[in-house]
């Protein structure tokens, strides 16, 4: 197995220096300031990242301010009052990508955030202390509560607001699999708690962040040598 010297090295050469590579990296937030986020800029991006699940992500940006409106800011104090009906014929706005399915998610995740938030301060607060060396389960606890937050949807919203996270991407998951870190199906028990070791182990060795270490692997590996 490589050690964290081994992939940097790696990623430094395919980048062309460490300036550039480090360049390339982006940081989570800190856990202060993720706390203090209101619990909609969850909810909104839930709903950004189910949207964009097998679609054109730009089509999807494209449309947001339209989503905006329909789903009033994606206020979970409004939202929790929206009945059954009115989500329906919100599914037919022509501002939004029209998906009814996805747009059941909405009523689903509002009502969870609203739940864990009544549990444990704000939803904000519960991503926020959540140990970085156990985040699998948090993605586990969004993909069980939650609607359609499974896969690598739920941990592809926790990192675009600032929650620290490795991403199981395809040059992520060929890494793990080339060094036999895992094997059977990537989303399995198996593969995500051995996923999780490798990257405590990795972290341990170099104090970055989950999200950096993520994202030194994919670029250590896969087509994206001249930039990503």
């Amino acid at each position: 197995m490589e050690s964290f010297l081994d992939i940097y090295e790696r990623a430094r050469e395919r980048k062309g220096s460490k300036d550039r590579l480090e360049s390339l990296l982006s940081k989570p937030l800190p856990s202060a300031q993720l706390a203090k986020l209101p619990d909609d800029v969850w909810l909104e991006e839930f709903t950004r990242k189910i949207f964009q699940s097998g679609f054109y992500w730009s089509v999807i940006n494209t449309k947001w301010a339209g989503f905006r409106e329909v789903f009033w800011d994606f206020s979970i104090e409004k939202l929790l009052y929206m009945s059954p009906d009115m989500y329906e014929q919100r599914a037919q706005d022509e501002r939004i990508v029209r998906n009814f399915k996805k747009v059941q998610s909405i009523a689903d995740n509002c009502l969870m955030i609203h739940e864990l938030a009544l549990e444990h301060g704000s939803f904000s607060e519960l991503i926020a202390n959540w140990p970085e060396d156990n985040i699998i389960e948090l993605w586990l606890l969004l993909k069980k509560q939650g609607s359609r937050l499974g896969g690598n949807t739920g941990p592809y919203a926790l990192r675009a607001v600032g929650k620290d996270t490795f991403i199981l991407s395809r040059d992520v998951e060929a890494y793990l699999r080339t060094h036999e870190v895992i094997s059977g199906g990537l989303h399995s028990q198996q593969s995500l708690r051995a996923a999780q070791a490798f990257f405590n182990k990795l972290r341990g060795q170099s104090g970055y962040s989950l999200q950096e270490l993520s994202q030194l692997i994919a670029y250590s590996v896969g087509d994206n040598q001249v930039g990503v």
